[in-house]
């Protein structure tokens, strides 16, 4: 784990160096939570560009990208403008934390409680269970949602650590390009490489992007409403979204045989998402069904979140397009002409979606163009932000697109109502989100109001004319106090919010009637960005009704808050509090597998059963294919390689010259392939392998030689 806290910690430093030549007057602690994803991701592009140039992923081109990855930090020391700022924000930082008060202790139990959930709630994406407990010895996770996705990034994690070349091919389907955006596990393969624990990187990382995101959301909460305490709040709605789940949880808990402590330890079932027709939840617990499922998600929202909070300096005029200050002016090249520089390194930073978060992009993609044209007289900071993007996206999607085995045709089509099925849609968005919409639109109508009520004088046509006289306003001049002399925050102006709200309206419409995945419930990956640009106003809407005087609204405020999280809270606390653990591979699988990665070349292609948990998964080498529901939902058509797997397996008279159509090399057979061929009703035939030699064997786990 040192290893990884102090890669880290270098990435988070130069990344935050980089953050003075885009933005000023921020936090040290939003600079060091920018900076730990921006110094992330800049070592993901470098060490792919210097690995791929190289042919090979070693420590030596892992460190040599690492040396070229920190030479922002050179900001720090030889720029006296930027490391004077640097120091004043850290000299701010320190302050904060001496002469406690009340105040103080809240703010830091706030803080405290978050990373507390965030660091149990990850601790149980995948870790170890030694031998002689209760639950079987072997890896193992406590997220039931990620018993599929552990195995598929562990594969894609070992794909680049074991692998003979770089880039690897797809570990999942031999023969194909890896396209599936892989950064978040080429990554944690870096730190692998260089001496990490896979399991300690896994934990780390995590932890570190969901702190991360935790407090740049809160950011863009509070720059998008002007609210400080709707910034406090809408990390909760984030990492404990739910809907009206919690009905079943207390239908359950009357039901129980059992008193309260029992049951809330031993919870049966998770409350937002769920299959059975009668309580159909597909929208799920962001932190159970997302991040903790889907490491690429994780990584890609905080860095999608701080480009959308750019682009609303952009749209709201809040500043100039970029930073006035002698640190930008000096890096401005001639040859910008009049493009502003911060759009162009914002854009640099977009473009490395396409293998962090392809979806994320995706999601950027549709918000930038309404921006563009509904914000038209700022056309050189979107073109320069589009330039930059292009830059880096441009020729990592052509990569990406040659030579896949992706079949893009199946990413599209009509489909009314996203996941509903058979139930009615406005009931299936209303069970599903609970008060999430409602508030949003509460949250967008108290915006707009008040700031018509901070602007008496000014209708409609004397706000557009106003704007077009103040070219970059800052904000809203502040209300009047309130009769408690309690003072309401600034309110940015109403109609400029109704509009940067536009595209994401859309995104929410374009999900429910347009398919963007081979199976529909993946747009969630673009859908969660309607969310993310909404709980600003729905954070808003309950801070609006806690700033209320009388504790009547008091109440009222802590009850919605309640209501928008207890479901998620709950799914939260079933996965922190360990109470579900997933074998995902036992003991002697894990010996196979190292026994595979002892015995074979890095490249050898070996076959197993298309089964989530192959044990070849842990030996980083290449699979003729595996679970053929991570196959389908990247549009691959496995179909004809299945049913040669299927007549291999079961020793028909074609498996040899199938073995050497697809030039096999190793198989294995063990309990998880007798499984998957019980699932169609067949049987492994152990017969037929017996007259291949065993060069590995771990009770019913073997890896047969079936060629040279």
């Amino acid at each position: 784990m040192v290893i990884s806290l102090i890669l880290l910690a270098l990435l988070a430093l130069s990344g935050l160096a980089l953050t003075y030549l885009v933005v000023k007057d921020e936090s040290f602690m939003w600079r060091l939570s920018a900076g730990s994803i921006a110094g992330s991701t800049m070592y993901g592009v470098v060490v792919f560009a210097v690995c791929y140039v190289a042919g090979v992923f070693t420590p030596v081109t892992l460190l040599v990208a690492l040396a070229i990855s920190l030479l922002p930090l050179l900001l720090l020391w030889k720029r006296p403008d930027i490391q004077k700022q640097f120091l004043h924000d850290w000299a701010v930082a320190k302050g904060k934390t001496q002469g406690w008060n009340l105040k103080k202790l809240i703010t830091l139990s706030y803080y405290l409680f978050f990373f507390t959930v965030i660091f149990f709630f990850f601790a149980q994406a995948c870790y170890y269970i030694p031998e002689g407990g209760k639950v079987a010895a072997g890896i193992t996770t406590g997220g039931y949602q990620n018993l599929g996705d552990l195995s598929f990034h562990l594969g894609g994690i070992f794909a680049f650590s074991e692998g003979a070349v770089f880039p690897p091919q797809n570990p999942s389907y031999a023969g194909a390009k890896f396209s599936y955006p892989f950064m978040a596990d080429m990554l944690a393969a870096c730190f692998v490489k260089l001496g990490a624990d896979f399991k300690e990187v896994i934990l780390v990382q995590n932890v570190t992007w969901a702190i991360a995101l935790m407090l740049i959301l809160k950011r863009f909460t509070e720059k998008i409403t002007g609210s400080l305490l709707a910034g406090r709040i809408a990390p909760a709605i984030l990492f404990f979204s739910g809907g009206l789940g919690f009905i079943w949880f207390f239908q359950d808990l009357g039901a129980a045989t059992k008193g309260f402590s029992d049951f809330i330890w031993n919870l049966p079932i998770d409350y937002t998402i769920r299959n059975d027709a009668k309580a159909l939840f597909r929208w799920g617990n962001t932190m159970t069904v997302l991040f903790i499922t889907q490491r690429g998600i994780l990584f890609g929202m905080p860095l999608t979140i701080l480009v959308l909070q750019y682009f609303w300096r952009i749209f709201s005029r809040e500043e100039g397009t970029e930073v006035e200050t002698a640190s930008a002016a000096a890096l401005k090249p001639s040859f910008f002409g009049k493009f502003p520089l911060g759009p162009f390194l914002v854009g640099l930073m977009a473009g490395t979606l396409i293998l962090v978060h392809l979806h994320s992009l995706a999601a950027l993609f549709i918000v930038s163009a309404f921006l563009f044209f509904l914000k038209l007289d700022k056309w050189t900071a979107w073109i320069s932000f589009g330039v930059g993007t292009a830059l880096i996206a441009v020729p990592e999607l052509v990569w990406s697109i040659t030579g896949t085995a992706t079949d893009t045709e199946k990413f599209f089509g009509w489909h009314f109502g996203w996941d509903k099925r058979e139930n009615d849609f406005l009931w299936f968005w209303l069970k599903n989100t609970g008060l999430t919409i409602p508030a949003l639109f509460v949250g967008l109508y108290l915006l707009w109001k008040q700031w018509k009520d901070a602007n008496p004088d000014l209708d409609d046509d004397d706000a557009d004319e106003h704007e077009s006289e103040e070219p970059a306003p800052k904000k809203v001049k502040k209300q009047k106090q309130k009769p408690d002399n309690k003072p309401v925050l600034d309110i940015p102006n109403g109609r400029v919010l109704l509009y940067f709200y536009l595209p994401f309206a859309f995104l929410f419409i374009l999900t429910n009637v347009v398919k963007l995945a081979p199976w529909e419930w993946d747009n969630i990956k673009v859908l969660i960005y309607w969310f993310v640009g909404s709980i600003p106003l729905i954070a808003y809407a309950v801070a609006w009704l806690w700033m209320q005087r009388g504790n009547f609204w008091k109440g009222v405020a802590a009850l919605c808050l309640v209501v928008l999280t207890f479901a998620g809270a709950v799914d939260v606390w079933r996965v922190a509090s360990s109470q579900l653990k997933l074998g995902v591979f036992n003991n002697d699988s894990m010996k196979l597998a190292n026994a595979i990665k002892q015995k074979t070349q890095p490249g050898a292609l070996i076959l197993n059963g298309g089964i989530y948990n192959s044990t070849v998964v842990l030996s980083g080498r290449q699979s003729l294919m595996r679970y053929p529901g991570h196959l389908g939902s990247y549009g691959i058509n496995y179909g004809e390689r299945e049913n040669d797997v299927k007549k291999i397996y079961q020793g028909l008279p074609e498996a040899d010259s199938l073995l050497q159509k697809h030039n096999i090399e190793y198989v294995v057979t063990t309990p998880e392939e007798e499984y998957y061929l019980s699932q169609s009703n067949l049987k492994l035939n152990y017969e037929y392998f017996s007259k291949f030699p065993v060069i590995a064997e771990f009770g019913k786990y073997k890896f047969y030689k079936v060629k040279g």
